[in-house]
């Protein structure tokens, strides 16, 4: 599978799946650890999920170990938030 992660703010993106938005990855928390998670944006049954998604919701200590998970997709950050990023 194809994915590439879009920053929308610091501490979001948008999963892509080839051209399709299939998923959000938000950081919660105001101070290290952070929590990273990803979550599909549709409730599909456990056969119809791409793969590596077995639940609907994942969560990582990091962007990176999230990103290993997903088979390392390119990431398009916003450079003006790049500073404040935290990742």
């Amino acid at each position: 599978m194809s994915y590439s992660l879009i920053q929308l703010a610091p501490g979001a993106y948008d999963l892509y799946l080839a051209d399709t938005i299939i998923a959000s990855v938000v950081r919660s928390g105001l101070r290290q650890p952070y929590t990273w998670t990803a979550e599909l944006l549709e409730d599909l049954p456990r056969g119809k999920r791409p793969s590596p998604f077995r639940d609907i919701e994942h969560s990582f200590p990091s962007l990176e170990e999230l990103c290993e998970w997903l088979g390392h997709p390119p990431v398009k950050t916003n450079n003006r938030h790049a500073a404040s990023q935290g990742a």
